[in-house]
């Protein structure tokens, strides 16, 4: 698919696409595939923003894809929001060969994930990583470490909880350092925490720079 049917507040794509997708059609994406596996690939990755965005047609495309190519892995980036909703689908991904399932977890503090629009909350991350802990699917959660809501404690805190949940070791170093990215049009800047923080519109970024209240932090 192309675009996302959500509005998470921090995402770039919100301000293209507004909470439309487009599937692409099944026909077209295995011809993709074809290709690159004639070429050599055994392992593809589904680049949506969001894999569930259409699940039925998710579900239709990693069987013919499994069926074709059976040794043929695959990763999807799919919400925390969806792997609950779809909890039906995440055997089919094990069966299908998904090696790997990219998350966007972005915080385990609540109010966090409610200044972010992320549609799930602390509890429903730590079932989805029970239940795929269960099943043998990996997740690779994705954070965003630093927002002007971090704090010193907060991000100690993080790091115990991310240990807590066994993932360190399915953690991309770098997510350990992230900080949120302030696009141009991004829904962030409706809120008032935002506002009193973020400067002008940089072109050379694309980007409206921030510093934290606390020189701490950002140090």
């Amino acid at each position: 698919t192309r675009g996302c049917k959500h509005q998470c507040r921090h995402c770039p794509i919100v301000p293209v696409y507004q909470g439309r997708f487009v599937a692409v059609p099944a026909d077209v994406v295995l011809a993709d595939i074809r290709w690159q596996v004639d070429h050599g690939a055994t392992h593809i990755t589904f680049a949506d923003p969001d894999f569930f965005n259409g699940p039925t047609h998710a579900r239709r495309l990693v069987d013919a894809l499994h069926r074709e190519w059976p040794g043929l892995t695959y990763d999807a980036t799919i919400k925390v929001e969806h792997l609950r909703a779809h909890d039906a689908l995440l055997p089919v991904l094990v069966d299908t060969g998904c090696a790997f399932v990219t998350t966007a977890v972005e915080s385990l503090d609540d109010r966090v994930l409610a200044l972010l629009d992320k549609g799930h909350t602390r509890a429903d991350v730590e079932a989805v990583v029970a239940r795929s802990q269960a099943l043998g699917l990996a997740l690779a959660p994705t954070f965003l470490a630093f927002t002007p809501w971090t704090t010193l404690d907060g991000y100690r805190q993080f790091l115990d909880d991310v240990a807590a949940l066994g993932l360190v070791s399915h953690v991309a170093p770098v997510q350990w350092t992230l900080r949120l990215l302030v696009t141009q049009r991004s829904r962030l800047l409706e809120l008032a925490d935002m506002q009193a923080v973020v400067r002008p519109f940089d072109a050379a970024t694309l980007t409206h720079p921030w510093r934290h209240p606390d020189p701490r932090v950002d140090a």
